[in-house]
């Protein structure tokens, strides 16, 4: 009689599921559910107008995931449920909302619905820019030991920022909410009961630290003396290692699901990180890249070493016994879309449409028929911020080396090309602090289906990328720790190093550079660095300046509305 488990991975558009088989990590069924609020950037449910850099979602789409895709996988197996040992999640990060002591979300509640901040501010809302630029000055002044581990810079992206916006522009919704918790933290909640915070989420974006805690309350006092008491009032300080049980499934939980009451339910878990046991990654210097509408970048260590703009260290962060490093690219497969649904010549998709082919599978066709350089064209990946190595939202993107002849394959390659220096600058930043960086994995939606982007990935960092043997990289990790969470006398794991090897997967295809290519991209490497330190580290801050003046245009245009 077999043994299954479920990994539920909430993305930024939708929620994956899937079932797996604890004895080889064979999945049996999947399922996706897409969030019918999607992003709000622009407005709330009701029309209420959001500011600029603003990213909001809504609860009850995570709820409704859970509710449709784990019956779905059920079904489509023909599992029975008392076979399923356990359920594993893990989301976007940071994504933050404030609830109530019972876990009721504010924004649920009528006095709160209108108010943008009750609502959840999702991984890349950037409005708390502001915020994340007096933390970074404070805790520079202070000399705050712990801002080395994060790179010397801490992102609008991250908890504390966030909170403080909470803090600065909705007091009255930072006095009404009990706790300030991660998405992930909050559905392990939901579906156990019991409310815990992950050392993952915390480690690499709460600035908590396994053995020092959180910032001290004379740090947050520094910040504004309304703060003092955040870490403990507003963060929770229950935190318990990826694997860990948080606990056993609730009866209402169960009962939406088909589920049975008190099956294993594992700590939460961030995405990307999730994914690493699932590509069989077990030791230091393996890279891992999760690939979408961003990129984050996991890599291990043997010891805690301070990398400038990185987005964290964290022990046990990743896999217990090594200290976890993480790095990103804020948009990646966002910067694609973004130009397919603003840019691109009607011309264009109509001849896709004649060829019967999917925009994307066009461009990457005529794309792909170019030789690296032959456009003349360069591109900074910075659509929504620079998240690695510069940890500077307030960046934006660049093409250079425009003609009347350029045409938009030659774009779109160009943009792909963009993501891939962006990741090759973290690979050798990592290598230049003295983190080995050895091997290159893939997983996540790009690496599964864009064949030119990964060649052009494993031509740019001239090494070859592996890639993960599973579609659903991040549901699978999930799975895996579930298992663990269950325990081997349930049918599943007690550490996560076993549970790795048995249902984990690299088998998908590998990418092996072409030397010729390689070589030209360390000279198109070379021009894009010098760009990237041009516009990036303050030689020239014209995007700033702009976005400065946006902000400023846009605001009096609303006033005179």
């Amino acid at each position: 009689m077999g043994r299954y488990t479920i990994g539920i991975d909430f993305g930024t558009l939708s929620a994956r599921a899937v079932l797996a088989d604890t004895a080889d990590g064979r999945e049996l069924a999947s399922a996706v559910y897409t969030y019918p609020h999607g992003v709000m950037d622009k407005a709330l449910p009701d029309g209420a107008k959001l500011g600029q850099d603003w990213a909001l979602q809504h609860p009850q789409d995570y709820l409704e995931a859970i509710w449709h895709t784990v019956p779905t996988v059920l079904r489509a197996s023909g599992v029975d449920a008392d076979d399923v040992i356990g359920v594993g999640t893990d989301f976007t990060a940071c994504t933050m909302l404030p609830v109530k002591a019972d876990g009721t979300p504010l924004c649920f509640l009528d006095a709160f619905k209108r108010n943008p901040h009750a609502w959840v501010k999702l991984w890349k809302h950037h409005a708390a820019q502001d915020k994340a630029n007096r933390l970074n000055e404070t805790a520079a002044q202070r000399q705050e030991p712990w801002l080395a581990n994060y790179g010397g810079k801490i992102s609008s992206e991250w908890a504390i920022p966030k909170l403080w916006q909470v803090l600065d522009e909705a007091p009255e919704v930072y006095a009404a909410m009990d706790r300030w918790i991660e998405a992930s933290d909050w559905i392990v909640w939901q579906l156990s009961g019991a409310e815990t915070r992950n050392s993952c989420a915390a480690g690499y974006k709460a600035l908590y630290h396994k053995t020092a805690g959180y910032p001290s309350p004379a740090f947050f006092r520094a910040l504004d003396p309304r703060l003092e008491q955040a870490a403990t009032e507003k963060l929770g300080t229950v935190v318990i290692p990826p694997g860990a049980r948080a606990g056993g499934m609730t009866e209402q939980m169960a009962a939406k699901t088909g589920l049975r009451t008190g099956t294993a339910v594992a700590a939460g878990h961030v995405d990307a990180h999730v994914c690493v046991p699932a590509v069989g990654i077990d030791g230091p210097g393996q890279m891992l890249a999760i690939m979408g509408t961003s990129t984050c970048h996991m890599l291990m260590g043997k010891q805690e070493t301070q990398v400038p703009g990185m987005c964290g260290v964290v022990a046990d962060g990743i896999l217990p016994g090594f200290y976890g490093y993480e790095a990103g690219q804020s948009c990646v497969g966002d910067h694609f879309a973004w130009f397919l649904e603003n840019a691109l010549p009607k011309a264009c998709a109509d001849a896709a449409a004649e060829a019967g082919r999917d925009l994307h599978a066009y461009l990457r066709e005529k794309a792909g028929a170019q030789a690296p350089g032959a456009s003349g064209l360069l591109a900074l990946d910075w659509w929504n911020g620079n998240r690695s190595v510069l940890v500077d939202a307030d960046l934006s993107g660049m093409l250079l080396g425009l003609t009347l002849a350029t045409r938009p394959e030659e774009i779109y390659r160009a943009l792909i090309e963009a993501t891939a220096y962006g990741t090759r600058m973290i690979v050798e930043n990592f290598r230049t602090y003295g983190v080995p960086v050895e091997a290159f994995y893939a997983s996540g939606g790009i690496s599964q289906k864009d064949p030119l982007a990964m060649q052009i990935y494993a031509d740019v960092l001239n090494m070859p990328i592996r890639i993960a043997g599973s579609r659903q990289g991040p549901a699978l990790g999930s799975a895996i720790f579930a298992a663990v969470a269950a325990g081997r006398a349930a049918g599943g794991y007690d550490d996560v190093f076993a549970a790795a090897r048995a249902m984990g997967s690299a088998r998908g295809q590998t990418y092996i550079p072409h030397t010729g290519h390689a070589a030209v991209y360390d000279r198109l490497y070379a021009e894009y660095q010098r760009l990237h330190d041009y516009f990036g580290r303050g030689d020239n801050d014209v995007m700033k300046r702009l976005k400065a003046l946006q902000a400023e245009q846009v605001g009096a245009f609303y006033v005179r509305e």
